[in-house]
Order: C-alpha cells, then structure tokens, then sequence
C-alpha cells in the first residue's frame, strides 16, 4: 500500500499563489503517474494537472499558464504551483498516484479557498 499525505492548502486572496505538496510513502516500486484532482462543493471531482513517470504533463483548460505540476524523484513528492489563483479555484484538492503493482492511492484532500 502507498499512503499520500496532501499540505498547503489554505486561504489566498484573488490573484494570489499556493504551492500544494504531496508526499507518497509506503510500498513504492514505480510511480506509473501522478496526479492533482478537485472538486468543489455541488461538483465532480475534476482532473486538475497530472504528470507521468516520463514526465508528460497535462492539465485542465482552466488551468493551463496559471498552474504547474513537478516531481520530486528522490523524495517521491509531486507538486502543485497555483499562481493568479481566483474564486472559481476554491475546491478540495486531492492527490493521486498510480503506483504499478501496488495500484492506486488517493491523498484525503486539503482544502484551497480563494476569497477575499
């Protein structure tokens, strides 16, 4: 089993940054993919930004210019960099990883509020 455990989440005026951090530990083989989702109240959860093992990156429409994913490979952490953030970004924020053989994981979410 991976665990993944989520910070920097938090409050962040309208135009502001947040960097997210997740940090996986546990039975770690390989890393196929990760992965950064939301969900807002009264919403599906929604891909945010993903990256994989050969470090292709992908993300949401929404999100794309303003947002960044990176990975940290020796310290099995996958970040979030969340610049002009605005209100229509105000969700949990969930982490997850696809970890081969031992499956996938998700993180239990940090919450990102933006708001002035």
């Amino acid at each position: 089993q991976v665990q993944l455990v989520e910070s920097g989440g938090g409050l962040v005026q309208p135009g502001g940054s947040l960097r997210l951090s997740c940090a996986a530990s546990g039975s770690i083989d390989s890393i196929d993919a990760m992965a950064w989702y939301r969900q807002a109240p009264g919403k599906e959860r929604e891909l945010v930004a993903g990256i994989t093992s050969g470090e292709t990156t992908n993300y949401a429409d929404s999100v794309k210019g303003r947002f960044t994913i990176s990975r940290d490979y020796a310290q099995n952490i996958v970040h979030l960099q969340m610049n002009s953030l605005k209100p229509e970004d105000t969700a949990i924020y969930y982490c997850y990883g696809n970890f081969g053989y031992y499956g996938e994981s998700w993180g239990q979410g940090t919450q990102v509020t933006v708001s002035s």
